[in-house]
């Protein structure tokens, strides 16, 4: 491994643990300020009827989820209905971590679909997270670079 890979390799690692946090961040924020839609057929719903106020798709797998042809189908319409609207989208892995950052209080509520996440930002009452815009420019400097939906990893805690 030459110098320029091991630098490189480190700055890339070191920016998608920011960009991860600014994804946490980013969910929280929108989760206390109601602009979260969770679930595959809520989502779905949503963009059909108002797909202007949707910032951010993230789209969550685990490795038991990759056989799961259905979901799989699930995702590639999604994702070209973001594609379409100009949605910014992110490909994640770590659903038990999404469970622990969105579930409300453990109360034995049914648990529920979290392989699709819409972050929505209504003209009324604008998200206020700086994070959004640090997710957004990934997104953006990553279809710069042919990377359509980019993939993150999130880290349980």
């Amino acid at each position: 491994m030459t110098l320029e890979e091991v630098v490189g390799s480190n700055s890339t690692d070191k920016k998608m643990q920011t960009v991860s946090q600014a994804v946490e961040e980013l969910l929280a924020a929108a989760r206390r300020q109601d602009c979260l839609t969770v679930g595959v057929y809520e989502s779905a719903k949503l963009m059909n009827v108002d797909p202007d106020s949707v910032v951010l798709c993230v789209l969550a797998t685990d490795e038991e989820d990759e056989g799961d042809i259905a979901l799989q189908i699930h995702f590639t319409l999604l994702q070209a209905f973001c594609c379409d609207n100009d949605i910014n989208i992110l490909r994640v892995s770590g659903v038990r971590r999404l469970a622990t950052l969105l579930e409300e209080d453990g109360t034995g509520n049914e648990p529920r679909d979290l392989h699709c996440i819409l972050v929505t930002n209504p003209p009324v009452q604008p998200l206020q997270s700086p994070a959004l815009q640090d997710v957004s420019s990934f997104c953006e400097e990553s279809r710069c670079r042919n990377q359509w939906v980019p993939f993150l990893q999130l880290q349980d805690r």
